[in-house]
């Protein structure tokens, strides 16, 4: 009878070897099952590198709303996709912790990460500081974006949206961090936001709805729906933005008028 050569055997056993060991590497990672994003990278567009429109000098009306959305939009729908991404990676970790195991030393930095981004308390129970993420870590409808931030900005022509890509109407509390308001009241340290791309803009809009106390309202609405299996929509979720402006209700009701005469464009 004849025998293999032993070099031949043991490039036989090697790969056996190597063969094993990646059978088993694809097991732990579906045991974990490691999330389909890096949570601690938020997404980023072509409007990256494209320059704010000069939507003033656009003079048909219809024009300028329809120009004005399309620059939105995709950056807009871009950020709810990771946000959903985020969701399901909770979920994910939710699954584990609740069959008993534990999560990877990746899935612990996002989650860590995670809870930090929010104003999570993270010294409570995992399962505790997941579910109160999945009610902070969920999408801002589309329409509501478009509106409100079409309301905040003079349709992009601000010149705070124009030389700072703030849309939003975003203050912030640091000296230089953005423009002195002209009509600031005395004794006041607010700045109006100033940021270096519109992707940055829009990460920190929905985060500041998505953990600030003001709008617990809009959360509670939001996660309701969640529990119904019903849509989350703009017209639902405008009623927890009271907080948002000093005029309230007001705000509010022009946000809804907002919603229901730009209805074709938005579905566009």
């Amino acid at each position: 009878m004849r025998k293999f050569p032993f070099f031949l055997s043991f490039i036989i056993s090697l790969n056996a070897l190597l063969l094993f060991i990646w059978f088993y590497k694809q097991a732990t990672l579906s045991e974990q099952q490691q999330p389909r994003i890096d949570v601690m990278k938020f997404p980023s567009t072509v409007a990256l590198t494209k320059s704010i429109p000069d939507f003033k000098a656009i003079e048909d009306i219809t024009e300028r709303k329809t120009a004005y959305f399309d620059y939105i939009r995709p950056t807009v729908e871009k950020h709810n996709e990771y946000l959903m991404n985020v969701r399901q990676f909770l979920l994910d970790a939710s699954l584990i912790i609740d069959e008993g195991n534990t999560l990877s030393p990746h899935q612990q930095r996002q989650k860590t990460f995670l809870a930090d981004e929010y104003r999570v308390n993270i010294n409570q129970s995992a399962s505790e500081a997941i579910n109160e993420l999945l009610k902070k870590v969920d999408i801002i409808p589309l329409d509501l974006v478009l509106v409100q931030s079409a309301n905040e900005s003079g349709w992009g022509t601000s010149r705070f949206a124009q030389q700072g890509f703030n849309f939003f109407g975003l203050w912030c509390f640091v000296e230089n961090c953005g423009f002195v308001p002209s009509e600031r009241n005395d004794g006041a340290s607010h700045e109006v936001a100033k940021f270096t791309n519109l992707e940055e803009a829009v990460y920190s809009y929905m985060r500041n709805l998505n953990r600030h106390d003001a709008y617990a309202e809009l959360r509670d609405i939001r996660d309701e729906l969640r529990q119904q299996n019903e849509e989350v929509t703009g017209e639902a979720l405008v009623m927890g933005l009271t907080r948002y402006s000093e005029r309230g209700i007001e705000y509010v009701e022009e946000l809804q008028h907002m919603l229901r005469t730009n209805r074709e464009l938005i579905e566009l």
